[in-house]
């Protein structure tokens, strides 16, 4: 019987259980990007509180592209020393941490106004009204450079990995969806064209990095979109092609913020065990098609089910976000054998413009 509290690899990242922290905007770097002893704090807590794998907040590749406050920036080499002292602090405890890169695009309302803002098609956001500059190819090919760079600095940062955020509705995700990726060119159409970007940007970190530094991407298994969503069947493609070109491991998350919190990858109202781990019916179904390892986030909170999912699917770990906001000791807590509900509520009350701490704790 497999357990949350195996010890696993995924690539060469030694994980003490099976628990991830999924990357969580922690609104905590300052306001030119540099790590901030409070952010170092409050990541070493939940290094502290057992859990096996920690993936920063999303922090921003290109210094013009920052689509919230509070983003540890990657952009230049400058922020290395900073970075280095947040690795060693959590290494300290025992713990990996990988960086989590991303481009923001239309997605914001953060400076919108004073900022050219890309995306894959100049179609405006139906939430945020933002409608993005449609990208040359030569723009394409920044974004993918500045990933590549970013992630050689992760590694000389002391990050156990990298990983791509191509999910809740970023640039990258955009691409991946026919609501805003409306190209009639190779980045366009069909899912093959429309993961071009994102490929690509996998060869290019490759490149810039040592042959078996991890790499990871976070992405839809599906966006529950009525009409012009990317779907379980091409996220299953797309998972393929990251095989066929070295990915690590892929994270799946899901849903879209067009209409609210319930079709959104973060849920609220789901105590009972039966609303619980939301996308891990699809993340197993891509699991199974392919041979790296799938993290299902999403909803997860109960030790039974979760176990229940690992000796009955194949999902190899689960992302944890909210529970641990509130609770940085829970994976702690469950190893010790207290297995209690947690204490987050899912009222998605997060969010904080002095911090993003659960409310619980203010």
């Amino acid at each position: 019987m497999k357990s949350l509290f195996d010890k696993i690899n995924i690539g060469k990242i030694e994980m003490k259980n099976r628990l991830m922290r999924s990357a969580t905007w922690e609104n905590m770097a300052d306001a030119d990007g540099y790590v901030t002893d409070r952010l170092i704090e409050t990541l070493e807590e939940h290094a502290r509180g057992g859990i096996g794998l920690i993936v920063t907040g999303y922090g921003y590749v290109m210094k013009e592209e920052q689509p919230n406050a509070g983003m540890p920036a990657i952009w230049d080499d400058r922020y290395i020393p900073g970075l280095k002292k947040l690795t060693d602090r959590i290494h300290a405890q025992g713990t990996p941490i990988i960086f989590q890169g991303c481009y923001g695009g239309s997605q914001t309302a953060y400076n919108a106004g004073e900022r050219t803002i890309w995306g894959p098609s100049a179609v405006e956001h139906p939430i945020y009204k933002v409608t993005p500059q449609e990208m040359t190819k030569d723009n394409i090919k920044t974004v993918v450079e500045a990933h590549a760079q970013a992630a050689r600095r992760a590694e000389k940062g002391g990050f156990d990995g990298f990983q791509m955020h191509a999910a809740h509705g970023y640039l990258y995700s955009q691409f991946l969806t026919p609501y805003y990726n409306r190209r009639t060119d190779e980045y366009g159409g069909s899912i093959e064209n429309r993961s071009r970007i994102i490929i690509e940007t996998l060869n290019a970190i490759r490149k810039q990095v040592s042959a078996d530094y991890p790499i990871l991407i976070k992405i839809h298994c599906s966006d529950y979109m009525d009409q012009d969503g990317f779907t379980v069947t091409e996220s299953t493609q797309v998972a393929k092609m990251l095989e066929e070109h070295g990915i690590t491991a892929i994270e799946f998350s899901g849903g879209n913020f067009t209409k609210g919190w319930d079709d959104s990858a973060i849920k609220p109202k789901i105590i009972k065990e039966e609303k619980q781990s939301y996308f891990s019916e699809y993340a197993s179904w891509i699991g199974s098609q392919i041979n790296v390892p799938v993290i299902s986030t999403g909803g997860n909170r109960s030790v039974a089910l979760m176990e229940e999912k690992l000796n009955t699917s194949t999902i190899t770990a689960f992302g944890l976000s909210r529970v641990t906001h509130c609770e940085p000791d829970l994976p702690g807590r469950w190893q010790s054998g207290d297995h209690a509900h947690p204490k987050c509520v899912s009222c998605n009350q997060c969010w904080h413009e002095d911090g993003n701490i659960c409310v619980l704790k203010r």
